[in-house]
């Protein structure tokens, strides 16, 4: 496909080159015809010699033939050109006859019956370049596609996705149906044999099957091979079925604006005024400095700290000349549904997008943009799913020290992880919320309102966009699992707090620290004695 495309390219180009080449050999020819000067002339017979006419016959036919050259070795050139140009051109409708172009495919409404051709055409030829019939040679063990197994039951999966299960019965309905439908397509295959005409043979049905894997080739498709048992013990038949990706379509192309569109953050807040500093620093280079279009909505608990916390933001006010900014004290115990939802109808202006937000969150910039550009009044909700920060002390606790934030904060294994659980950090129109419902206000404390309010998102008409984010980080704190909670609460607390601290082989590390020293110990002892 590309190298059609290099050709379609090229084309334009080298009908210019030959026009150009015409011109220059054009300029050539007519400066080779003019008449040299009088020091550049060849030697001319003088007027009176006896054999002028001979001397002039001589000359003309010298001039005749250097041109008669000239114009030989010109058609020369322009035939090479035009052979060279016409067999691009014919190579070039080669090419598009056998790779007909994904839009011609779906968009060529004059031809109902060559588009339907074509497109057939192109799902063959899927199956042609997908890893089905042979292997491919592949530079490294990393490039490998693996195959995940199921039964009629579980699935056996190496993406174990937010339910962490490497067997589970199918969670999602996508993946429910489309697991059954290659079935009961086996089951057809099997008991429609090619060949067999109106012969009596074995019905199967689904009980026949004993397994089946299956993998996807991103841009070709998705391959299946069934198993089922065949009419002996030892026998088995075996279906392979392959379902082709369509060529790519295009459904929109827009134009958006967000050089308007104002964010509202809203940060439910009690005590933590040391964090909130690191977070207005966070704020100011990136809100106020970067993006500029923004506004920040403190609902603060209580009264511990307060005036601090109320002392820092007026400082960045007016350090920054930054007036954009609302405080909201509520006077009972802290309730992080209930300060988002207070923060949310607070707000007079125009429908806003809504970024809600907790103190220990790092944001950039552009994190800011995907927040405008994945949120759509009526139609769109964004929840990102963050990179959560590891122990600090832990990951560098080999280090001299431990290094800035900025420095910290990178996309790795050994310094955190996707938090897929997490659903506290979103993005919508306030509009959106409203009608929603908002948040259950009879959840206190930590945790549940969030997912809460994420499910009914998901039960109603709104694109929810779930997609990790490279913008948005959650900050290491120590974790602190309060005993007020509900059991379930406390549990999700003391998992969360589990999963923050390091990585598995990390936290191996700790655990195995005394048999490791020991062998350190003893291979030491051992190098002394040779």
């Amino acid at each position: 496909m590309m190298l059609r495309r290099g050709f379609i390219l090229f084309l334009p180009r080298l009908v210019g080159l030959l026009v150009v080449a015409c011109c220059s050999m054009s300029i050539v020819y007519m400066l080779a015809c003019t008449p040299k000067g009088d020091n550049q002339q060849l030697a001319l017979p003088r007027v009176h010699s006896p054999t002028v006419k001979e001397g002039y016959e001589a000359v003309l036919q010298e001039r005749e033939e250097q041109h008669s050259n000239y114009i030989v070795s010109l058609k020369k050139q322009i035939a090479q050109l035009k052979a060279e140009l016409q067999g691009r051109t014919e190579q070039l409708k080669k090419m598009q006859n056998q790779y007909p172009d994904p839009l011609d495919v779906w968009l060529d409404h004059s031809n109902p019956e060559k588009a339907q051709a074509n497109l057939l055409a192109f799902l063959r030829s899927q199956v042609d370049k997908a890893e089905v019939h042979s292997g491919v040679k592949l530079s490294t063990e990393y490039a490998a596609v693996p195959f995940e197994s199921f039964t009629l039951q579980k699935v056996y999966q190496l993406e174990t996705g937010l339910t962490r299960h490497p067997e589970e019965k199918p969670v999602r309905k996508d993946k429910r149906d489309e697991l059954m439908e290659v079935i009961e397509l086996g089951v057809g295959s099997l008991n429609k044999p090619e060949g067999v005409g109106n012969a009596k043979h074995r019905v199967y049905t689904a009980s026949d099957f004993v397994e089946g894997i299956y993998r996807t080739e991103k841009n070709k498709g998705t391959l299946y091979e069934l198993t089922f048992k065949g009419d002996t013990k030892h026998q088995f038949k075996k279906i392979v079925l392959f379902r082709p990706f369509g060529p790519v379509m295009k459904v929109k192309n827009e134009n958006i604006n967000m050089a308007d569109t104002l964010i509202n953050i809203i940060v439910p807040l009690a005590k933590r005024a040391n964090k909130f500093r690191q977070f207005m620093q966070n704020f100011r280079e990136m809100g106020i400095q970067q993006d500029g279009r923004i506004h920040l909505t403190v609902v603060y608990f209580g009264k511990e700290q307060m005036n601090e916390v109320k002392s820092i933001l007026e400082n960045t006010s007016r350090s920054a000349n930054f007036k954009n900014f609302t405080f909201i004290q509520l006077n009972e115990e802290f309730s992080r549904g209930k300060g988002l939802d207070v923060g949310a109808r607070f707000w007079k202006g125009s429908n806003v997008v809504l970024f809600f937000c907790d103190v220990d969150i790092y944001f950039t910039a552009e994190f800011l943009n995907s927040c405008r550009l994945n949120t759509q009044p009526g139609k769109k909700v964004f929840y990102p799913v963050l990179f959560s920060q590891y122990n600090p002390s832990i990951i560098y606790g080999h280090h001299d020290s431990i290094p800035s934030l900025e420095q910290q904060l990178i996309i790795k294994k050994e310094t955190g992880f996707w938090r897929d659980f997490g659903f506290g950090m979103t993005c919508q129109y306030r509009s959106d919320f409203i009608n929603i419902g908002g948040f259950d206000l009879d959840i206190k404390g930590w945790g549940g309102e969030d997912v809460h309010l994420y499910r009914k998102y998901l039960h109603s008409n709104l694109i929810v966009i779930r997609t990790p984010v490279r913008g948005l980080f959650h900050l290491w704190h120590e974790k602190q699992c309060l005993d007020e909670l509900t059991p379930e609460q406390y549990k999700m607390c003391m998992q969360s707090k589990a999963m923050n601290e390091a990585s598995h082989g990390q936290l191996g590390m700790l655990v195995f620290k005394q048999e490791i020293e020991t062998h350190l110990h003893r291979q030491k002892l051992s190098s002394k004695k040779t």
